[in-house]
């Protein structure tokens, strides 16, 4: 492939949008059918873990413009099995349930680490097996998409449970409702211009790399990176700015379907905005 960054740019921008899509899109047809729906999703999910690990590992002494798109994609593949497993409801937490009422800062904290455990856990068993790979590696691009990604969702997270403006919540599936209860619309609070200043500097950092780095194929992989790290900062604002960021994918997903709920499911639902 092309030595030029403008054309790596342009793939991590594509990238975002599109997988971002295919995967709230597969999750609401499963939200549309049946919890089965959503296991099976993960299922036939399984070639994309296989084909990333497969991948990660071919491009590990590849640093040739080939090898550094490999190292990205495949960390993409990794990544969206992952979260769709995640959005699916198999791999979340052991904590299942709204956030009670009246609890503890402290409390709070723990049973929303809860909800969320098995799939951090996942999350960063992936991200060590990556490292370690890339260790004395030629090409670690890999391990630093997928960290890049693993460090901005994280702030995300957090950010999402100390308090933020604007939540949309309107892609969450059933199988994740509780978490609504566990997001805080309110002001920001000091961890959120950390956050921002934390990606803004990153891809000044990731930037000034792809600018000055000799070898040629370098220049991509931190172009790569550089785009996908604004792409962070700019899903960081989304939380403060009133930008209808939903519009980019509501087009490709399908209206949610009118299930028999429990009253008590109901009015979870109402509170959500689903």
């Amino acid at each position: 492939m092309s030595d030029n960054p403008w054309l790596a740019a342009l793939t991590t921008l594509f990238m975002w949008w599109f997988s971002t899509g295919v995967i709230l899109w597969r999750v609401r047809v499963a939200d549309n059918g049946t919890a089965q729906d959503h296991l099976n999703s993960v299922i036939i999910g399984l070639p994309l873990l296989a084909i990333g690990f497969a991948a990660a590992n071919a491009s590990l002494p590849d640093l040739s413009a080939n090898g550094i798109y490999l190292a990205f994609l495949a960390a993409l593949a990794l990544w969206a099995w992952i979260e769709l497993a995640f959005l699916s409801g198999i791999i979340t937490g052991p904590n299942r349930a709204p956030c009670p009422a009246f609890i503890s800062p402290t409390d709070r904290f723990w049973h929303a680490v809860g909800t969320i455990a098995w799939h951090e856990l996942t999350l960063i068993l992936t991200l060590t097996a990556l490292g370690i790979a890339s260790l004395h590696a030629a090409n670690p691009f890999a391990f630093g998409t997928f960290a890049l990604l693993f460090v901005a969702r994280v702030f995300a997270k957090l950010n999402l449970f100390l308090g933020v403006p604007r939540i949309n919540t309107h892609f969450l599936p059933r199988p994740l409702s509780h978490l609504a209860s566990y997001f805080r619309i309110g002001r920001i609070t000091a961890f959120f211009p950390l956050s921002v200043s934390a990606l803004t500097v990153g891809s000044a950092l990731l930037l000034e790399r792809a600018i000055n780095v000799t070898h040629p194929s370098m220049s991509v992989g931190y172009a790569l990176l550089t785009c996908l790290c604004l792409l962070a900062l700019l899903e960081h604002w989304f939380m403060v700015l009133p930008l209808p960021d939903e519009k980019l994918w509501r087009w490709m997903i399908p209206a949610r379907k009118t299930l028999n709920l429990t009253p008590q499911k109901d009015q979870l639902e109402d509170a959500n905005g689903l």
